[in-house]
């Protein structure tokens, strides 16, 4: 196959390797291939890449899972302003909560995947996807699906309406509102939880996997009986069930921004965000105290995930990135990755902060594999410097 793909964009001066790096995976993606790749080092964008057809460093993107570490970054503020506390009981700020025995349950092993609480008997509507509101309301009457706190399993469509109640409770603010004020607009991010439609023409729908056959048939092999904790977190067994490959797709989704899955950013925002997170940006202090980022870096859920069956690292709302996707990361990294594709993160101990971004959702879900090779050669890059 011929590649026709140019890549775009700047580097800083000891990064042209992350360049190359970029370059040599393009080369060998199929032709309709759509990324951006951006990272900030102490506080300083070092990387600033794009390449295919119709994409810029403008362009944004459904980011799915991505969303909660920006959904939680708000949650962490507000933890470090005193308005919430880890310890407290959910119940505390949302007495309906405790409601079919989850009433012991703290703050915290909320943060940490540990409800039980992965979705309803019934599933959701679209229309209910896409309002965390409505989910929040639904899932305080449902039962938890194990003891609350005594394991834990991703709550992929649903921690953010869970953990935004928690938040619209203490504050009469939603998450989302939150996010706008106090990150997105002070920096300027194109990171949006809840995208405006005058920025509508810069969004690029998300496409379809593509998977090899070889791929379809391991595919083929996942669990999927309706019943399967794994089809209740991802609405599987709604009597309707959204393809949930191409809900930012929806203009309702892209609208209400739910901080589950719905944010829409490019990877200048996502690197952006964790950038301000953990570092001086243009003057202003990190928005997290060194003492407030490691707590919520620390890791409090680990091992066996009750939902996706695999090895899972949660910290408190973020993944535990050095030991969920990138062993090369220093301890207490944090960040997220979204079904598409899309990985961003902060490691506080090198001072990196990266985004990625892609239109064409990647096999098999999650952070695409390209990640491995490109955040490694950024690291690499940011150590040397």
């Amino acid at each position: 196959m011929t590649q026709r793909i140019t890549v775009h964009g700047t580097v800083g001066e000891g990064y042209e390797a992350v360049r190359e790096e970029f370059a040599a995976f393009v080369a060998g993606e199929r032709d309709d291939y759509e990324g951006q790749l951006c990272a900030y080092v102490r506080g300083r964008r070092v990387v600033d890449l794009w390449a295919g057809e119709g994409a810029d460093g403008d362009a944004l993107y459904g980011v799915f899972s991505s969303t909660k570490g920006a959904a939680h970054l708000v949650v962490a503020l507000l933890v470090q302003d005193g308005t919430l506390e880890l310890d407290r009981k959910v119940t505390y700020y949302w007495p309906e909560f405790g409601a079919e025995g989850k009433g012991g349950l703290t703050l915290r092993d909320l943060l940490a995947h540990r409800a039980g609480l992965v979705g309803t008997d019934t599933g959701f509507s679209a229309a209910e996807l896409a309002d965390d509101r409505v989910m929040a309301e639904r899932l305080a009457d449902q039962r938890p699906f194990w003891r609350p706190g005594s394991a834990f399993g991703y709550h992929a469509l649903v921690i953010g309406a869970l953990t935004g109640e928690v938040v619209r409770r203490a504050t009469g603010r939603t998450i989302q509102e939150l996010h706008e004020e106090r990150v997105r607009a002070p920096y300027g991010l194109d990171f949006h939880l809840g995208l405006p439609v005058s920025r509508e023409p810069r969004f690029r729908t998300v496409q379809p996997m593509l998977p090899t056959p070889a791929q379809q048939a391991v595919l083929d092999t996942r669990p999927s009986g309706p019943h399967t904790l794994a089809s209740i977190a991802f609405n599987g067994h709604a009597p309707e069930p959204a393809d949930l490959g191409s809900l930012p797709n929806q203009r309702l989704v892209r609208a209400k921004g739910p901080a589950s899955y719905g944010g829409v950013a490019s990877a200048r925002g996502l690197a952006g965000l964790y950038a301000a997170m953990i570092s001086e940006v243009d003057g202003k202090a990190p928005l997290l105290k060194e003492d407030t980022l490691a707590e919520f870096g620390r890791l409090h859920s680990v091992g066996y995930d009750l939902v996706t069956r695999t090895h899972k690292s949660f910290g408190l709302g973020f993944q535990a990135t050095a030991d969920t996707w990138h062993p090369f990361l220093g301890a207490g990294a944090v960040g997220h990755s979204g079904a598409a594709g899309s990985q961003a993160f902060a490691d506080p101990r090198s001072g990196l902060a990266y985004g990625y971004t892609r239109r064409r959702f990647a096999y098999p879900g999650g952070a695409a594999p390209e990640n491995d090779r490109l955040a490694a050669a950024v690291h690499r890059a940011a150590l040397a410097r």
